[in-house]
């Protein structure tokens, strides 16, 4: 087996590389890191620096494998790496509190052997949310853990975590070593002794978020950007299959409602399309992705703007915290989803695929997933401008109707079930008082 040399004194990447078993020498590069992106992309320029740093310490070594690294955080145009000291520290967490930020990492890997060497470079993204810090919390945090030696004066692995809302990417990659990225290059080199090491997580990829409301952090096998084609792939199939609403005012009033929602909700990284289904079903619909369908039949039913962005806002809260995703990986394993990811956007079965998915998807999701949904909703028509009180009277209402008469093959009172708990929840959210009603479960026998 090859020595593998760390080109780095990173504390952080030195425990990843042993977390994996990997025997390597550290032999830190002394090449300065460029932070300037004029000409070129963050991902180029971290490439580049971890390049540099790759054949710094591999002219020192006569053969061996060679990992180096380079991180930056970048908000709105402002590269943020290491702090020089604690007052620049304090600054830059500061900042970083106030935005969601983008953390790039870029990897190269020399193979060195006999007198030739072999290198590649690899790059990955990932989006940070943080919430807001008070200079006391600052400080506090200063006392616990030393920020000289992070990127961005901040630890996701740590104490850090505890002020992470959420990410979208690699987990790893902020920590400062995206492990899947690194595992490929090895591949791709013949480095075949790594797999032995290689836990299975990694091997099936690496997406993880945090939930917005639990703070709990949650892996997904499917990367932003491919649950976005997913989406795609499911939306031209709804084209297909469902008539959009002709109704030009009626679009354009589902939009603008939608549109308020998405500036205030957690989740801006992806783009938002909302629709109006030419159908009398009383219900609504989220894709992954970003796709959110209203069914005419639903907003028919809405009193006001305010109950429909009570829905709207739901089913954004269901793509904020990536439900649809979590539903087909739980109920149609990973073929059903690599179909929709298909190259190809006509490749067979990707139409039969999309339509099952869309099936699943418009049948509900889980209880939990239904509250978790109606209380970021409740938060987002709130901060939209709406009066988040009219998701009750919506839902008392469709509670009143649905008693009268049996459940309809589409219906958004039978695929959003538990009403008396979703009340209780929208209640909640909004600090209302609550009644001895709403913790009756009405609704446990199923209708006739």
């Amino acid at each position: 087996m090859k020595t593998i040399y760390l080109a780095s004194n990173s504390k952080a990447r030195k425990k990843l590389l042993k977390s994996l078993g990997l025997r390597f020498k550290v032999l830190p590069s002394k090449v300065k890191e460029g932070r300037s992106v004029k000409g070129i992309s963050y991902a180029q320029l971290v490439k580049l620096n971890a390049f540099r740093k790759a054949e710094d310490v591999a002219a020192k070594v006569r053969e061996g494998i060679i990992i180096a690294a380079d991180t930056v955080m970048v908000q709105d145009g402002r590269i943020f790496g290491k702090p020089k000291d604690l007052q620049r520290a304090r600054q830059m967490l500061k900042i970083m509190s106030n935005k969601p930020q983008a953390v790039y990492t870029g990897i190269a890997v020399i193979r060195k052997e006999k007198g030739r060497s072999r290198i590649l470079t690899g790059c990955e993204k990932t989006t940070v949310f943080m919430d807001k810090l008070s200079d006391k919390e600052i400080s506090g945090y200063f006392k616990k853990v030393s920020p000289l030696d992070k990127a961005g004066s901040f630890d996701i692995q740590g104490r850090g975590a505890l002020f992470i809302r959420r990410i979208n990417g690699c987990f790893y990659n902020v920590v400062g070593l995206p492990l899947r990225k690194l595992y490929l290059i090895f591949k791709k080199l013949n480095l075949k002794f790594f797999l032995f090491f290689l836990p299975a997580l990694f091997l099936a990829g690496c997406s993880t978020e945090y939930n917005v409301v639990t703070g709990e952090q949650e892996s997904y096998y499917y990367s932003t950007d491919k649950e976005v084609q997913m989406g795609r792939a499911i939306a031209r199939e709804v084209a297909k299959e469902y008539k959009l609403g002709n109704d030009p005012l009626m679009q354009k009033r589902v939009e603008d409602i939608g549109k308020k929602i998405i500036a205030v909700c957690d989740r801006k990284e992806i783009d938002y399309y909302f629709f109006v289904l030419e159908d009398d079903s009383v219900n609504a619909v989220s894709l992954p992705g970003g796709y959110v369908y209203v069914f005419k039949g639903l907003v028919d039913k809405v009193s006001n703007d305010d109950e429909l962005a009570g829905v709207i806002a739901h089913e954004v809260g269901h793509i904020v915290a990536r439900h649809s995703i979590k539903k087909l990986q739980a109920q149609q394993g990973y073929s059903i989803l690599r179909l929709l990811v298909a190259v190809a956007p006509s490749s067979g079965g990707v139409g039969a695929a999309a339509d099952t998915a869309f099936t699943e998807l418009i049948l509900g999701y889980s209880r939990e997933d239904e509250l978790l949904a109606d209380q970021l909703g409740t938060r987002y028509a709130k901060l939209a401008g709406y009066d988040p009180h009219a998701m009750v009277k919506f839902l008392e209402k469709l509670q009143d109707v649905e008693k009268r008469r049996p459940l309809q093959e589409k219906n958004y009172y039978k695929t959003h079930p538990y009403v008396p708990d979703r009340i209780r929840t929208v209640k909640e959210e909004m600090g209302d008082r609550i009644d001895f009603d709403d913790y009756i479960n009405i609704e446990q026998q199923p209708h006739k």
